[in-house]
């Protein structure tokens, strides 16, 4: 392929890829959340103390609320910089499975892997989601790719030792991105393997001594200082938050062990017919002898573990499983190389039915509608839908079409860039939903009423997008939720009922309050002095009167 045609597809990849970022407002509760501590960070000047809403905030580390910070800093406090850092981390994470797949396998499979990996489903939608697990799982690619590359037969010793500590630098950044995971998930892949494969001798090349000195270099500085300034810190961070989450329902995100099954299969369209055949077929690829290194082995090991570690977890949440969604683009660029037109046509024909489903069903999506969420909402939302799903279906034709006359490359390349506008296509849309899942216009409406200095109640929930749109904390009332642990610490910084607030509201000469509606009802038939200023299906806000 010639380069200026790989310029012009990652041009047209990067456009399509950044352009939306700014468009869709800021959906709770993860968006706002992960939006107001850099904010908070900015405004403060303690970037050592994350704070949710004023309040110590210890269930992460650092690293991402530092990247946030910093582009607003740099660039303003907006809906695409809240989201850069996801964005940007998502898309060189696409760049890094080309580099390894040309390295691994050859310049053909880097090129396939990468549009497999740009156009499934999972991977696209969450590089525009401002969360923390597109981060941790671009170091945790880092890591495995600098293993792989360190590894890999017939490499120099100096080669070795600079991609080896590079592996460590991205297990130190995973660790500074979201804890733990980013230590011993590769750990645990890395020991299994030598189990599995017997490599005994490979432990010898993972440069411990100085590999570890770069480990702590990176990531101890940050967990010192904090702890330093938090002595609790430990404890939450590494007992609750990761042990207790684990192993415990504390967190009442339990779902059945098959979640992740499904995940995977809606995540990894269009790619899922060949992802099961490169899966099925990686293991016998590699035929090593005692002490040969086995690229596709570990890949597929990464894979296995990781998806059997999730699903064994008391807490489950979909992004959870992203970092298996890199090494399996590596293993379907690879299959995809020695693939048949004919064979990829049958593999493909299964979008079809998938891309008109999506158009036809689209239309019940208003069954899901609620009080929060009206019917009207979904209606808006349907023509994005169904748009979408055309462009699958004009993916998928085109790749038949292709296929067809065994041009490999180019179905993979019109069905791969049909996958990554129908994940922008299908973000655009969910932004019609915004009125329930953000509170961007409500905040609109409040602005003219925001003074300085003047106290805003949160009164029986805490609205977490609320707050990055205002610039303002507010005080929390009879409401705790994941700032339990940080109010033990800090009480003073709520009113633990509602009782105790009415008070303190009646004599304020001027204050806010954001209220849920059914507590609202009952203020009103309380006769609780309040002036109704702006309300939405989720919130009221009132002002006194």
């Amino acid at each position: 392929m010639r380069p200026a045609f790989l310029w012009l597809l990652l041009i047209v990849a990067a456009f399509t890829w950044f352009a939306p970022l700014d468009h869709n407002a800021l959906i709770r509760p993860d968006e706002g959340r992960y939006a107001e501590i850099p904010r908070e960070m900015v405004s403060t000047g303690d970037w050592n103390t994350p704070r949710l809403n004023g309040i110590k905030y210890f269930e992460k580390p650092a690293l991402q609320y530092w990247a946030t910070a910093a582009a607003y800093e740099l660039f303003g406090e907006h809906n695409w910089t809240a989201r850069l850092w996801s964005a940007l981390t998502g898309f060189l994470g696409i760049l890094l499975v080309y580099y390894a797949g040309l390295r691994l396998f050859g310049r053909e499979a880097g090129l396939l892997a990468a549009l497999a990996l740009g156009g499934s489903f999972l991977y696209t939608m969450l590089g525009h989601i401002n969360i923390l697990d597109m981060g941790v799982s671009f170091f945790m690619s880092v890591t495995l790719v600098a293993l792989l590359l360190a590894q890999r037969d017939g490499i120099s010793a100096r080669q070795n030792q600079w991609w080896m500590y590079t592996c460590w630098a991205g297990m130190a950044l995973s660790m500074l991105s979201k804890g733990l995971i980013g230590v011993a998930l590769p750990g645990a892949v890395l020991v299994l393997y030598t189990l599995i494969q017997r490599d005994w001798g490979l432990w010898k090349r993972l440069h411990l001594g100085i590999g570890t000195l770069i480990f702590l270099a990176i990531a101890a500085p940050w967990f010192i200082t904090v702890s330093i300034d938090n002595p609790e810190f430990p404890w939450f961070f590494f007992v609750h938050e990761h042990f207790m989450r684990f192993l415990t329902t504390v967190h009442g995100r339990v779902h059945p062990w098959y979640t992740f099954f499904p995940v995977v299969a809606l995540g990894i369209l269009p790619w899922l017919v060949p992802m099961l055949d490169s899966l099925w077929r990686s293991w016998k690829t590699d035929t090593p002898t005692r002490g040969q290194f086995a690229p596709r082995r570990l890949l597929l090991i990464w894979i296995v573990f990781i998806f059997l570690f999730f699903s064994k977890s008391d807490s489950k949440l979909v992004p959870y499983i992203l970092p298996i969604f890199p090494a399996l683009a590596l293993l379907i660029g690879d299959r995809f190389t020695r693939i048949s037109g004919k064979t990829l046509f049958w593999q493909l024909l299964i979008m079809l039915p998938i891309a008109l489903a999506v158009i036809g069903f689209a239309p019940l999506s208003v069954k899901a509608a609620s009080a929060s969420v009206p019917a009207a909402l979904y209606q808006n939302m349907v023509p994005w839908v169904q748009a979408a799903g055309a462009v699958w279906l004009v993916g998928a034709l085109l790749a038949l079409w292709f296929a067809r006359r065994e041009q490999v490359r180019a179905a993979v390349i019109a069905l791969g860039l049909a996958g990554l506008l129908f994940s922008q296509v299908l973000f655009r849309g969910y932004d019609e939903i915004s009125p329930a899942s953000s509170a961007y216009q409500i905040a609109q409406q409040i602005k003219p009423y925001l003074k300085p200095g003047v106290p805003i109640y949160s009164v029986g929930m805490y609205e977490q997008t609320l707050p990055p749109y205002i610039n303002r904390t507010v005080t929390l009332v009879a409401h705790t939720d994941e700032m339990a642990f940080g109010l033990e610490q800090e009480p003073w910084k709520w009113i633990p009922t509602i009782e105790a607030w009415k008070p303190i509201w009646l004599k304020q000469p001027y204050a806010l309050a954001v209220i849920t509606p059914p507590v609202y009802a009952q203020l009103v038939a309380q006769k609780l002095p309040m002036r109704l200023i702006a309300r939405d299906t989720r919130r009221v806000v009132v002002t006194t009167p």
